[in-house]
C-alpha cells in the first residue's frame, strides 16, 4: 500500500522511472537502487518488480529518459530553414547541447548509455538509436540536402562529430577541465564543436 504523501496515481512506471532520476541526479547511476526507488514511490519491491525485471531494466528505463532530457537541450536551440547557414546552425546545436547538458547535469550525463543488454522492459535489446543521435544524423542530413556538406563526406560523419563533443563534456563535466570559469568552458565548448564541424565540411 501506498505510504501518505507519495504514490497515489495510476503510472506506476513513469513514477519509478521519475524516482531513479531524481536518485541518480545529485549520485550517478551507481546510486541507483531498485528498493531504495520503490521505496521513494511508496510501493513494495514486488509492485516495480511487475514494470522492471530488475535493477538493470530499470536504469535502462532512466537513461532513455535522460536520452530524452537531452535531446530537449538539443531542440531549445534548434533554428527552422532550409539553407546551408540554418543547416549548420542545427549541427552546432546539437554538439553545444550535447555539452551543455552534461554540464548542467553531470549524474543524468554519466547514466546516458543504458547497461549493455539490458532494456526498459527487461527483453532483448533494440536497435532503436538514442534520440540525440537520431538529431545528430537528422542536422547531417540536412547539411547535405542545404549544400552545406558533400554526399561523398556524409558517410559515417556522425562517428567524429559525436567523439568530439562527448569527448569534451567528459573534460569538462568529470575530467581536467572541470573547474575552469563557465563562460571560459562555454567557449571553449563552441570552438570544439565548430572545429569539427569544420572538418567535417572540408571532407572530400
Amino acid at each position: 500500500m501506498a505510504q501518505s504523501g507519495t504514490y497515489h496515481h495510476g503510472n506506476l512506471r513513469a513514477a519509478l522511472v521519475d524516482a531513479g532520476l531524481e536518485m541518480i541526479r545529485t549520485g550517478g547511476p551507481e546510486a541507483l537502487s531498485l528498493r531504495e526507488v520503490t521505496r521513494a514511490v511508496g510501493v513494495t519491491p514486488s509492485a516495480a518488480y511487475r514494470h522492471f525485471a530488475s535493477r538493470q531494466a530499470l536504469l535502462a528505463a532512466v537513461a532513455a529518459a535522460v536520452q530524452e532530457h537531452m535531446a530537449e537541450a538539443m531542440l531549445r536551440h534548434w533554428p527552422d530553414g532550409s539553407d546551408a547557414e540554418a543547416a549548420r546552425a542545427r549541427l552546432h546545436a546539437v554538439g553545444t547541447g550535447y555539452i551543455e547538458f552534461a554540464l548542467a547535469e553531470p549524474g543524468w550525463f554519466a547514466a546516458f548509455f543504458p547497461p549493455e543488454g539490458a532494456t526498459p522492459d527487461g527483453g532483448p535489446s533494440s536497435a532503436q538509436p538514442p534520440r540525440p543521435f537520431a538529431l545528430l544524423t537528422q542536422a547531417l542530413d540536412s547539411m547535405v540536402e542545404a549544400g552545406a556538406l558533400g554526399p561523398g563526406a556524409r558517410g559515417g560523419a556522425e562517428w567524429p562529430c559525436w567523439s568530439a563533443v562527448h569527448g569534451f563534456a567528459h573534460l569538462a563535466s568529470t575530467g581536467p577541465l572541470q573547474h575552469r570559469p563557465d563562460p571560459e568552458l562555454r567557449a571553449l565548448a563552441s570552438a570544439t564543436v565548430t572545429a569539427i564541424i569544420d572538418g567535417v565540411s572540408s571532407r572530400p
